[in-house]
């Protein structure tokens, strides 16, 4: 487990510190990628991934508050996911976003990946300073998508 602390902010690796239903509510409710998720498959998620939780204060004291979210999906060697990378509306242009995205890029579990992989639909700009290019050959990938079951 790893933290990071700037400010009054703290990324921590920790998923004892992670607000589920936070993340859920957010990933349910707002995020465009996963709409009408349900609890169980989050949880479920969130116990086969690396997390990543943002806290506005110190994760250990109860004040704290969660503001922001990442995980990643790897086998340690080859591939490295990001998935449901967030932090809250209110929030926002603090610079917690690229302290995520760098700390998760920063982890210990995927610096020798050969491929680290994301989607997103309109944060090209904040992916690309982290070195993120869109994929070179679009017919490399397939992709199967059902409906949450």
């Amino acid at each position: 487990m790893s933290t990071y602390v700037k400010n009054d902010f703290t990324i921590s690796s920790n998923k004892n510190y992670l607000d589920v239903e936070l993340i859920y509510n957010y990933l349910h409710d707002e995020a465009y990628w996963s709409k009408g998720i349900p609890l169980r498959l989050v949880e479920k998620s969130i116990q086969h991934s690396i997390c990543f939780g943002v806290f506005a204060g110190d994760p250990k004291k109860e004040k704290s508050k969660q503001v922001g979210f990442g995980r990643i999906i790897t086998d340690s060697s080859t591939f490295a996911y990001l998935a449901d990378v967030f932090i809250l509306n209110e929030f926002r242009g603090l610079g917690l976003g690229k302290l995520l995205v760098q700390t998760m890029i920063n982890c210990p579990s995927i610096r020798e990946v050969r491929r680290i992989l994301l989607a997103t639909k309109d944060a090209h700009g904040l992916y690309k300073q982290y070195d993120f290019q869109a994929v070179k050959d679009k017919n490399l990938f397939m992709e199967i998508t059902e409906g949450y079951l």
